[in-house]
């Protein structure tokens, strides 16, 4: 009998995926809706414990509230007042919008049904792949490009692998980077007790509305800001993130890894990523559960990235080629 299962099921009218390793009871469901990740079970000593704080339902699959577990693409986190200058054209993603209700966030794919291009499990590990064609030019306002995205999802014996690969199908140069949007709840305790390190060497600097401030005044140490330097495990106390944190120190394997460990239940987890930075979220604004879990967004480049010179390199995706952005979860202590 293989030791992992891939199997179909269904939340309400949602179709979904459910990854199972049989050896340690550890299980994902994941949507076709927006390829979303709902609950990532894990053993425990009390019991089999959710520690993805995802969609509960059907219902918060349409409705999307503070976008948990996103997959971001073509852009993530926002971009400022909804416009953007790529290749000396400027476009306008929310065109005939004015004043404050002028807003893009987290990409165009939350709300669109991906196919399931692939689906097995043996020995070694249950996987899916999903695909969509959804971003396409007149689809969207102000996004005259044509990617085509695909995110793959891996159950393994060290945890959960995602890996996503963005492809750009049309005739011109286009800005497409990824990001993702998971919540950990590793408890009912405080978020205030648990324990977080962050390998980084600096923070970017935002305005109000969470766009990085222009050029270098963005790119700010460390060592400048002592609160928010997490490269020591430590305590989340009464601090509210929603930081995005710089020049990630790699491990010897090339991953870095941000840890976040609940010292009571002694459940711990590392979201590790190749590149990029590392936003981490307090949950302190969302729409349920305040502060009730703690958000870790690895993310391909920064918020307004579109709108960065020193990001241009990083989203720039050329007719023909793909790139591809790998990141996971790792099962530390449970």
């Amino acid at each position: 009998m293989a030791e992992y299962l891939a199997e179909r099921g269904q939340v309400g009218d949602h179709q979904i995926v459910v990854l199972t390793d049989q050896a340690t009871g550890r299980r994902v469901r994941i949507a076709r809706r927006g390829a979303t990740l709902m609950s990532f079970e894990v053993p425990t000593p009390q019991g089999l414990r959710n520690i993805a704080d995802g969609y509960r339902d059907a219902g918060e699959l349409d409705t999307r509230p503070s976008s948990r577990f996103a997959i971001m693409v073509p852009f993530a986190n926002r971009i400022a007042d909804a416009r953007y200058v790529f290749d000396g054209e400027p476009h306008d993603l929310q065109p005939g919008v004015e004043g404050a209700a002028r807003a893009a966030r987290h990409g165009f794919v939350r709300g669109v049904d991906f196919d399931i291009a692939d689906l097995v499990a043996d020995a070694q590990d249950a996987r899916v792949t999903f695909t969509t064609q959804a971003i396409r030019p007149g689809v969207h306002p102000g996004y005259p490009f044509a990617i085509d995205l695909a995110v793959t999802y891996v159950l393994d014996e060290s945890g959960l692998t995602l890996e996503a690969n963005m492809r750009n199908v049309g005739k011109h140069a286009a800005p497409c980077f990824f990001g993702w949007h998971p919540y950990f709840r590793l408890s009912d305790t405080s978020i205030d007790s648990w324990e977080l390190q962050i390998p980084a060497g600096g923070i970017v600097r935002t305005d109000e509305q969470y766009i990085p401030v222009a050029g270098e005044h963005a790119h700010v140490a460390i060592d400048s800001v002592p609160e928010l330097d997490f490269r020591r495990m430590q305590p989340i106390g009464a601090r509210e993130l929603n930081h995005a944190f710089t020049d990630l120190r790699l491990d010897t394997d090339g991953r870095a890894r941000t840890r976040l460990r609940d010292p009571e239940s002694g459940i711990g987890i590392a979201m590790w990523q190749v590149t990029g930075v590392m936003l981490a979220f307090t949950a302190d604004t969302v729409t349920r559960d305040v502060r009730r879990s703690v958000a870790l967004e690895p993310m391909e480049s920064w918020a307004d990235a579109f709108n960065r010179p020193d990001c241009a390199d990083t989203i720039r995706l050329e007719p023909g080629a793909e790139r591809r952005y790998t990141c996971g979860v790792e099962i530390e202590s449970a």
